[in-house]
């Protein structure tokens, strides 16, 4: 399909979207990712311009090797995503807005043709998303707003690659790539959490492979730390959402159950503090910390976790073999969503009897 077909394409999806934004927000998705696909330039031309920076051509060299392993190893997508390069000249390229009830867990969700409903509602300028939040909060909601490296157009585009991480470690790099390549094989519309833990297995699982068959063993070992931390991080934060969870559905007041809340993130605070002092220095949760943190904050981190014990033990089940693996996970991804949810909830507590999410 060629690139006006999929502009048109591109402009029908966003026109025929359910009634969750009106035309200010079709015409910024609009305009941010044609920005997007008008900068694109093929890697090869970015490494052949005398004026491309050494460390930026390192990158997209290493890139090259990444993208076609990707491909070859881990069976995903061969196609023309991250073949292309693009310099928007800002940190992020989206900005993501999570919002969720002052007493409540539950992410509000914005529904659209293709992602289906999701827990979040992305813009390309942070000065709007900021004023999307700030209506949110006048109508009492908790709200988080979160800068995005890179996101998947679910094969709709050729998605390039990014000032926004490019200039990652190996480790971060291979994994974005793996992560976003895996949203391109299996997406399943309106299933979040399913979606991002299928796609941080496949990052965990590719990073992994990559150093086995010669990745830098420096970066190696420390992608181990950072993915050990990482852990530590997320069962931190879920063990006091469950609390919170309990808090939010017991008898109290609504006074009483404000006041219990502001103890839990205070406590959790705390604990972090704890846990970082075995860290050596490692602070890569702080920014995450310095903000108010509220309920939208801890919708964003089970998104990425909820499921990812299931997938890895359903990898490990077929012995690695990543072919039969994803035709396991398409049957559960053609489940209807209520069998799919309760399918996995019952492999996720088998994997891990404690976790009560």
């Amino acid at each position: 399909m060629t690139l006006v077909f999929r502009t048109l394409a591109l402009i029908l999806l966003i026109a025929v979207l359910s009634g969750c934004a009106g035309p200010a927000y079709y015409a910024q998705a609009i305009s941010g990712q044609l920005e997007i696909l008008a900068k694109r330039r093929p890697v090869e031309d970015v490494l052949n311009d005398h004026a491309t920076p050494a460390q930026t051509r390192r990158q997209l060299e290493l890139v090259q090797r990444l993208r076609d392993f990707a491909s070859r190893e881990l069976l995903l997508p061969n196609n023309r995503s991250y073949r292309t390069y693009a310099d928007l000249e800002r940190p992020f390229a989206v900005w993501n807005v999570y919002a969720a009830p002052e007493l409540s867990l539950e992410p509000k969700r914005w529904c659209f043709l293709v992602a289906g409903c999701v827990p979040y509602r992305g813009y390309f300028a942070h000065d709007q998303a900021e004023q999307f939040a700030a209506s949110l909060k006048q109508k009492g909601y908790d709200v988080y707003v979160g800068g995005v490296p890179a996101y998947s157009t679910l094969g709709w585009f050729d998605d390039p690659l990014l000032n926004t991480f490019i200039h990652k470690d190996e480790a971060e790099l291979a994994g974005l790539l793996f992560h976003e390549l895996a949203h391109q094989k299996i997406y399943v519309s309106g299933d979040s959490a399913f979606n991002e833990s299928f796609a941080t297995v496949i990052e965990l699982e590719g990073i992994k492979r990559w150093f086995q068959q010669g990745g830098n063993a420096k970066e190696a070992e420390a992608y181990r730390l950072k993915v050990q931390r990482r852990e530590e991080f997320s069962a931190l934060v879920l063990k006091h959402r469950a609390r919170l969870k309990e808090i939010y559905a017991s008898d109290s007041s609504d006074a009483e159950k404000r006041a219990a809340k502001v103890r839990v993130f205070e406590e959790l605070r705390n604990d972090y503090a704890i846990l970082k002092s075995g860290w050596n220095g490692y602070a890569a949760f702080d920014n995450w910390f310095k903000q108010d943190l509220n309920n939208a904050h801890l919708a964003a981190i089970v998104l990425y976790n909820q499921y990812v014990v299931v997938f890895q033990t359903l990898l490990a089940q077929h012995g690695g073999d990543l072919a039969t693996f994803y035709r396991e996970v398409e049957r559960l991804a053609q489940l209807p969503p209520d069998e799919r949810a309760v399918v996995l909830q019952t492999r996720m507590l088998a994997a891990n009897p404690l976790k009560r999410e």
